[in-house]
């Protein structure tokens, strides 16, 4: 691909639409801002070559214009000295250097015209190269964080996560059942604080039955 079909190719494209379609957006991130800068470089050094070339012919029109000039006068100078046939040679000369000219400036003109059109189309470039770069960072940013949602959704959706809660259901069982043992251990075991507790119960039911027989005796007085 030459250089200037790349770069229209470049110019006229989506960058968005290019992202769409690639498999790795990184990878196609790095290559839209390598191929961009490439094709400045090129395209630089084609203006430059381009740029000389145009000096070049700028030099050969200087050039004729001068024999134009000079063919003339030598034309005149034969007129004085009565050798048309020097001037008519001097004249077809000149003639030759006028077409040359003429030739010269419309391909001058073609140049120039050709290098207005590369100067726009490379300010374009700059702006998408520009862009790009802006947006790199953002890009594989985004692209990051989504493969990163995605892995977190594949291992929700997958079977490992019902298979550890499962595991952990099953160690809690395991605990419960330990527990269960413990404190079957110690049924029917009394401990101090038990038998004090015990003694303290015993105590407030002798008092409640002192005083229930003290009001029953008080009712039978009554009567």
């Amino acid at each position: 691909m030459g250089i200037f079909s790349r770069f229209t190719d470049i110019i006229n494209s989506n960058i968005n639409s290019l992202l769409d379609k690639a498999e790795d957006p990184q990878k196609m991130v790095r290559l839209i801002i390598q191929e961009m800068e490439d094709t400045l470089v090129e395209v630089r050094t084609a203006s430059a070559k381009t740029i000389a070339t145009k000096k070049d012919i700028q030099m050969q029109i200087d050039k004729l214009t001068h024999q134009v000039q000079d063919w003339s006068e030598k034309a005149e100078l034969a007129i004085s000295k009565e050798r048309e046939d020097l001037a008519r040679a001097a004249l077809q000369e000149r003639s030759k250097c006028h077409e040359t000219v003429a030739m010269l400036v419309r391909e001058l003109e073609n140049i120039d015209e050709q290098l207005l059109k590369l100067q726009a189309e490379t300010a374009q470039l700059q702006e998408k190269l520009a862009d790009a770069k802006a947006r790199q960072k953002t890009i594989l940013l985004r692209q990051s964080t989504a493969s990163s949602r995605l892995d977190v959704k594949k291992t929700l959706d997958s079977s490992k996560v019902e298979d550890a809660m499962g595991r952990f259901e099953q160690y809690e069982r395991k605990i419960n059942d330990i527990e269960a043992q413990v404190d079957a251990y110690d049924l029917g075991q009394k401990t101090l604080n038990d038998e004090f507790a015990e003694l303290q119960a015993d105590d407030q039911v002798e008092n409640e039955l002192a005083a229930l027989k003290a009001k029953m005796s008080k009712q039978e007085s009554a009567k």
